[in-house]
């Protein structure tokens, strides 16, 4: 059944609301980690998440802790938490734009990872994306004309725990809800991340309780944004938008810390989004 123009319209839209909520997140993780512990930081992430989950918690009542795929939960939750931390590191040290694209690998590491570890075939075209991808971030990153940051092997290193998590999510969804593994991870990284403030804990100033809310709250709207835009259309037609988060960075990083904005970057975006579209696309033919 095709799916209505105005569902198409609408999601689209939300999945750039989405993405320039997450430029913001980028934007405060950016700001706040020049004087708050990184620690303090993913912490406050993880709560905001929790708590917005409570009400699901409420109404589900006791069945809302029954699973299927403990082990699969734990293994999910241990590598998004280290994922977070290296996410929240590269933000801090690199500009906002470079962290963003090599972040936005995961989406190509996927079918590297069902390879190997699931044995999934993976067509041709899909094989063409993951290396156009690999080719649309070296043209990025520059290499030839610029000594990168060793941090971006730590941005790569998070890229690749995310697309572990992303194949762990499809492989519980058999059994598991959408809601019940978002609770599970919250649940986890809050009680996880709390445990470093033991001996990393200080004082927060007034002004940086406002970022921290700023975070939170952009960081859950963003959240919600992509989940509608993801039932009101498929990702083969929208999911494109995704990569408009590069755009956002680079734009929030030129204008809050003067980080500069090249052809190069320009090209390179262009390619891994149209990597992006060639995966989509085959996804949807699949």
């Amino acid at each position: 059944m095709d799916t209505p123009y105005r569902n198409i319209v609408i999601a689209s839209l939300l999945i750039l609301f989405s993405e320039v909520c997450f430029a913001g997140v980028s934007a405060m993780i950016k700001y706040l980690s020049t004087d708050l512990p990184q620690q303090q930081l993913v912490f406050f992430r993880n709560l905001m998440a929790f708590v917005v989950l409570l009400p699901w918690v409420v109404r589900k009542g006791p069945s809302a802790f029954k699973s299927q795929a403990w082990r699969w939960h734990i293994s999910r939750g241990l590598a998004g938490i280290v994922a977070m931390y290296l996410y929240f590191y590269s933000i801090a040290n690199l500009p906002l734009a470079q962290a963003t694209i090599v972040l936005l690998m995961a989406p190509f590491l996927i079918p590297i990872i069902s390879r190997v570890w699931l044995k999934e075939m993976v067509s041709r075209q899909t094989w063409l994306a993951v290396a156009i991808g690999f080719v649309g971030v070296t043209i990025f990153l520059n290499p030839t004309a610029q000594v990168l940051s060793p941090v971006l092997l730590i941005a790569f290193c998070g890229a690749i725990l995310a697309a572990y998590t992303k194949t762990l999510i499809r492989k519980m969804s058999a059994t598991e809800s959408s809601s019940k593994i978002v609770f599970f991870f919250a649940a986890m990284a809050t009680v996880i991340t709390a445990i470093p403030l033991l001996w990393t804990q200080q004082s927060i100033a007034s002004e940086h309780w406002l970022g921290l809310a700023v975070m939170g709250v952009c960081a859950v709207a963003g959240q919600l944004g992509m989940t509608k835009a993801f039932s009101l259309a498929p990702a083969a037609k929208v999911g494109i938008f995704i990569y408009s988060s590069v755009i956002f960075a680079a734009i929030v990083g030129y204008l809050f810390w003067d980080e500069p904005v090249t052809w190069h970057m320009l090209v390179g975006a262009l390619v891994i989004t149209s990597a992006g579209y060639l995966a989509l696309r085959n996804r949807s033919s699949g």
